[in-house]
């Protein structure tokens, strides 16, 4: 890496550039579009004085030339306005560009996005593959704290950092839909929305169902009938420690776990998932609705009932779609 000489040069070409010629020289060279043939990013470490950032940029070809840069920025810029970080540098940029947007902060903002629908420790995960952040998660949150949405950060935040944020925001949220609930909800705290809304998110991607959805299990609840939720079978057997990787048993349904709704009355003791918004919504703002009973349909929705006679006969729909898609597939 190129570094510039000593001080007696760096007087030298300065009283240099005083003359007339040489500063209208030196002013082109600083304005004159740069070198760059596309976009290029560069990370300014924190502490680098303005050779070791003009050397830098000169091997990264954004500039020509560091000494260049250097007298350039003391003369028609400010050397200490220079600010750590990492910056997107656009095709042809100047001398004179650089140098201000990097006075400027205006560093690379980074994004992530956190599907609906995940387990907390599969968000830790997620920020752990994030490379541009630093330092651990931590410990994984609780079930249901997070907010699934997406999350824009710096080079150099902090993992423990935006996973503060995801939970700020839940909070912020679940206060927002318990304030606009509907009366008569079978919820008795923001909590209980949670739980709901986790399942909710869990049998539903489809934004159209997710009130009727939570409409469905409203209704069960009022009547003290049990959720029978398989979601909720999946994460009392995984904890949301890793994928249950095979299809639910007619053994897993019968097995006791505090999360298995066909075993208990009511909802689970926790949320089995983070919900985004959209769910929270529906939960405690549920479609009116006669249906009791829904089953997934094999167009990614779901075909709801009134009675056990007509969810069954959907259900019978479902297990011969499953059967012509095995013998295709055979």
């Amino acid at each position: 890496m190129r570094r510039l000489g000593g001080l007696a040069v760096l007087i030298v070409l300065m009283l240099a550039a005083v003359s007339g010629g040489a500063w209208v020289y030196l002013k082109g060279q600083f304005t004159q579009p740069g070198p760059l043939a596309g976009e290029a990013m560069l990370v300014i470490p924190r502490g680098a004085g303005l050779e070791t950032i003009a050397a830098d940029l000169t091997d990264a070809g954004v500039v020509s030339d560091a000494r260049v840069f250097a007298i350039g920025v003391r003369l028609f810029g400010d050397a200490t306005a220079l600010k750590a970080g990492e910056y997107s540098f656009p095709p042809s940029i100047s001398m004179a560009d650089v140098a201000a947007l990097i006075a400027s902060g205006r560093t690379v903002v980074h994004r992530l996005t956190v599907p609906e629908g995940l387990t907390s420790t599969e968000v830790v995960a997620l920020l752990q593959e994030a490379e541009v952040l630093e330092g651990e998660a931590g410990a994984v949150p609780a079930e249901g704290a997070l907010l699934p949405e997406t999350y824009h950060f710096h080079r150099g935040d902090t993992r423990a950092e935006v996973l503060q944020r995801m939970n700020r925001s839940m909070e912020q949220v679940v206060a927002e839909v318990w304030e606009g609930r509907a009366e008569g909800l079978p919820l008795a705290s923001p909590e209980e929305a949670v739980i709901l809304a986790s399942i909710i998110e869990r049998e539903t991607g489809v934004d159209e169902e997710r009130a009727l959805v939570a409409g469905v299990f409203v209704n069960r609840l009022n009547k003290g009938m049990p959720l029978q939720s398989d979601p909720t079978v999946v994460y009392g057997i995984t904890e949301g420690k890793a994928p249950l990787g095979r299809s639910l048993t007619r053994k897993d349904l019968a097995t006791p776990t505090p999360y298995n709704t066909y075993q208990i009355n009511g909802l689970p003791p926790g949320p089995i998932a983070n919900p985004g918004r959209a769910s929270l919504e529906a939960a405690v703002n549920p479609a009116e609705t006669e249906y009791f009973y829904f089953v997934a349909d094999g167009t990614g929705g779901h075909a709801f009932a009134r009675t056990l006679a007509e969810h069954n006969s959907n259900v019978a729909k479902w297990r011969k779609h499953l059967k012509s898609l095995r013998r295709k597939s055979e």
